[in-house]
């Protein structure tokens, strides 16, 4: 998902000395949290502690507090990975439970806030849970080697014991705990060579897999607390209107309709059971109060942003002389991407229990005590008495990073007797999203011979960071809009990076999967094709040829040619595509073939990526999430777009809002490199990865240049220009 963010630093900021504290656990386990920096430091406790993040019965459990959320990801096998790696744990011993909400005790390192985001939950941990892995070894072979009257460094540590080979003995973690639990832990434990990593590197199977498969698993939608109602809601179709007036007569003759909630901004209908609330609520006369947005359109939207464009903006990079550069000649184009929506597989739900004292939460949610805090606002109840049970998500993609489902639940318990799940219709999720927004971007470069000697980039869209995020929001720039623009990979001598603000009238923006460089990917790499064709030279090697300070992305680059087959011949109305990027620290080469008929249609023949992401904690996870990153992409590129008419969302289903099909999807070959480099970001990699080698595959198929998303058939068949 989806929170982008500055890139992960490898030095300072992760290595520091006081990621580990110790505490005793009640009943003779042992306890053990770790301070990242920048954040709460985690005390000495004496009991049981929730910021504790490893735990250890006396039987031999080891239970790992999870800082970051599962949405499908895999990050919760990815992480108990590392933990068990460093801790030399059995890995069935190694179990896990979600961390409640509290910034200060499990914000992530990077943000300094307790989000899962910007594909960072590996890189953020990584060194983090291998000094809490290590830290906890060290105190459980101080301890054997204490009760032995040994050298700690005759000691070693196999499956969750430690054992002292001289004297053929050996003592169970669990056995341990008691003795540990005394005990000091180095201020900086040494952790492992990978070269003697047990667990990292191995396709290990997914801990969530087998409850997902019997049904016991339990996302947000399933909280079914004793007494629970259900209910839906329904907005105004036009952006910030307002309910005017409710007429529920026909509603109350619903079997299983309990109440009408009426708010100033929506209707709720709470029923026994969930088709009461849907038919109640279809069953309402709502007049509602459109307001000023009511002429708000797509063309507006677009006019908008174009005007926008030929502002002066906040610089993000400047290098070189660019005006000079750009003076002969320049290749001036300009690309437009639309609004998404982000359409989870699980619905927007959350459920709620108010009373005169207490606040209790159910639901699944990227950004845990946030949820906490808007509750305890809207109720004016203290933090500690509200209370929130995060669950796996069905889908994040960014939407979950939004608080509106709690506030909004949480708005209508107030006016219910008992716990009630609200659940948001397919229609109001897609209708009432928090969409991708949609960029404008104007781009120059000049060539000289087969080399790019001046680029000028001019991004001009909304500023997600400075609604989510305003510290992060500083002298106007936005590290999310121009993430993997103002860093780009080539070596160009002339170059300039520049963000212009403009906010879409009435429509609101959040992050969505791939967040900027989804976007800021797929116009690079269309454009440095453009140029490539126009310097008469082939796409990959122009690539090359300017690859040289990126080592990593040029070896990426080499094997997807070569897996792909690049340069081989191909049918007629066949086509292959390339794009390279370096998002999240993880480098990526991609190559698309396409075929593309008389009428325009698109068929995806194959799709060959190459990633480098430094030490691959899990291959099957890697692999995994690159597929569904770029099937994601894909079906955004094929068919995503979000259109407004007269203040309205025109789009409400997966019938006008496609999702690729099975038989639709492509062989998706993935590769992962060999690299002892820090972990690098996956999650939303893929979904970066699509736009551009489809786009550019399409060229290759048809001659025909397509610089607006989604794909146009129309102009793929002719039947209009582009």
């Amino acid at each position: 998902m989806p929170l982008s963010t500055a890139p992960t630093p490898s030095g300072p900021l992760l290595s520091r000395r006081n990621m580990l504290q110790v505490g005793v656990a009640l009943g003779g386990g042992l306890i053990v949290g770790f301070v990242a920096p920048g954040l709460a430091a985690a005390p000495t406790v004496s009991g049981f502690a929730p910021n504790a993040f490893i735990r250890i019965d006396p039987t031999g459990k080891i239970t790992l507090v999870m800082p970051q959320v599962e949405m499908g990801q895999g990050t919760y096998t990815s992480i108990s990975m590392i933990l068990a790696e460093e801790l030399d744990a059995a890995w069935d011993h190694v179990t896990y439970e979600h961390a409640p909400p509290s910034d200060a005790l499990y914000g992530n390192p990077t943000f300094g806030l307790q989000a899962t985001g910007n594909s960072n939950s590996i890189r953020a941990f990584w060194l983090p849970l291998r000094k809490a892995g290590a830290g906890t070894r060290a105190i459980l072979v101080q301890a054997a080697a204490a009760a032995w009257k040994v050298d700690p460094a005759s000691c070693r540590t196999e499956a969750s014991e430690v054992i002292h080979d001289l004297t053929s003995r050996r003592m169970s973690y669990g056995a341990l705990t008691s003795r540990a639990a005394g005990l000091t832990p180095p201020a900086d434990p040494p952790i492992k060579d990978p070269k003697d990593f047990r667990l990292i590197g191995r396709p290990l199977r997914r801990l969530d897999t087998p409850e997902k498969v019997n049904g016991q698993t339990k996302f947000g939608i399933d909280a079914m607390p004793p007494g629970v109602k259900f209910a839906t809601l329904a907005h105004s179709p036009v952006f910030g209107g307002k309910v005017r007036k409710v007429d529920d007569s026909r509603a109350k003759l619903v079997p299983g309709f309990r109440q009408v909630v009426v708010l100033d901004d929506l209707v709720a209908v709470v029923g026994d059971h969930m088709w009461a609330a849907l038919q109640g609520l279809a069953a309402l006369d709502i007049a509602w109060t459109e307001g000023a947005n009511a002429g708000v359109d797509t063309a507006q939207v677009r006019a908008r942003l174009v005007a926008a464009s030929s502002r002066a903006g906040v610089v993000a990079k400047t290098i070189g002389n660019v005006g000079k550069a750009l003076e002969k000649d320049p290749i001036e184009v300009t690309y437009d991407v639309p609004f998404l929506a982000h359409a989870p597989m699980e619905p927007m739900n959350c459920t709620v229990h108010v009373t005169g004292n207490s606040c209790e939460i159910w639901t699944g949610i990227q950004v845990l005590s946030r949820a906490q805090a808007v509750a305890a606002k809207v109720t004016g109840l203290p933090l500690e008495q509200v209370t929130v049970h995060n669950h796996l998500l069905g889908g994040g993609f960014g939407r979950r990073l939004e608080v509106d489902q709690v506030e909004k639940a949480v708005r209508i318990a107030q006016q219910v007797d008992g716990p009630v799940k609200v659940v948001w219709s397919r229609e109001e999720d897609i209708q009432h999203d928090v969409y991708r927004p949609a960029w404008h971007d104007r781009l120059s470069a000049s060539l000289d011979g087969d080399k790019i000697v001046g680029w000028k980039h001019v991004i001009t869209g909304s500023s997600v960071l400075a609604r989510w995020l305003p510290p992060a929001f500083v002298n106007g720039q936005d590290f999310d809009a121009v993430d993997c623009a103002a860093d780009m990979p080539y070596d160009i001598p002339n170059f300039e990076v520049t963000f212009v603000r403009e906010e879409p009238p009435a429509v609101p923006t959040g992050f969505w999967r791939g967040v900027g460089p989804a976007h800021n990917v797929f116009v690079i790499e269309s454009f440095i094709d453009e140029l490539a064709h126009k310097a008469g030279v082939d796409p990959v090697q122009f690539r090359m040829n300017m690859l040289g300070k990126a080592p990593r992305l040029q070896a990426a680059l080499r094997v997807a040619a070569a897996k792909s087959g690049w340069g081989t011949p191909l049918p007629p109305g066949v086509g292959r595509g390339v794009a390279v990027q370096p998002a999240f620290a993880s480098w990526i080469a991609t190559v698309a073939e396409v075929s593309v008929d008389a009428d325009g249609e698109v068929k995806l023949r194959r799709i060959v990526c190459v990633v480098d992401t430094g030490i691959a904690v899990n291959p099957n996870t890697i692999v995994a999430q690159l597929q569904g990153g770029l099937i994601f992409g894909l079906t955004a590129a094929l068919h995503g777009e979000i259109t407004i008419e007269k203040g309205r969302v025109q789009q409400s289903n997966f019938h006008d809002y496609r999702m690729l099909r099975m038989n639709e999807i492509p062989p998706i070959e993935v590769h992962i490199m060999r690299s002892g480099e820090a972990p690098g970001g996956i999650g939303e990699a893929g979904t970066v990865a699509a736009f551009a080698p489809l786009a550019n595959a399409i060229f290759a198929a048809t001659g025909k240049r397509l610089r607006r998303l989604p794909i146009d058939r129309d102009v793929l068949a002719g039947r209009k220009e582009a």
